[in-house]
């Protein structure tokens, strides 16, 4: 059995959406971030490749969803998408315990190098997590973005 939870401390940890409500956590909190915060059409956060993905939901000390990201493989490269944390839990860590619970699952699959679609002011997040820039700036749901890639195998 996979390994399915990452622990952050004994009360906040990340999990794999396995059931309805929690993949409904993982959605509820990208409609906040994206839709709601950044104005992307809920027609373009919610995608056609939720089915083939799997979901990261990040829970706070009272076992509330405060973050979520989603990853797929396309050509034996991980693609991490949806990374988001509502602004309550930002600035502490919560985005970073996602992306290490999602690098471990990765390794976990066996999946060499990740890749991942930066909004251009989470550069220097992804920058301190590893990822280097690897395109010039394009737009995606009118947000600028950069292609920024890991090798973690």
């Amino acid at each position: 059995m996979k390994h399915l939870d990452w622990e952050l401390n004994d009360f906040v940890f990340v999990k794999i959406a396995e059931n309805s409500q929690e993949l409904e956590n993982a959605y509820m909190i990208r409609r906040k971030v994206f839709v709601q915060e950044q104005n992307v059409p809920l027609e373009e956060e919610i995608d056609e490749y939720e089915k083939e993905s799997t979901h990261f939901v990040l829970y706070d000390e009272q076992h509330q969803p405060i973050g979520a990201g989603r990853f797929r493989v396309i050509d034996n490269i991980g693609k991490v998408q949806r990374i988001c944390v509502l602004s309550s839990g930002r600035k502490n860590g919560a985005g970073a315990t996602i992306m290490n619970a999602i690098e471990e699952y990765a390794i976990q699959q066996k999946v060499p190098q990740l890749k991942l679609d930066s909004q251009v002011h989470a550069i220097p997040f992804y920058s301190k997590l590893g990822y280097e820039i690897v395109s010039d700036e394009f737009m995606d749901a009118g947000i600028p973005h950069k292609t920024m890639k890991k090798t973690i195998l």
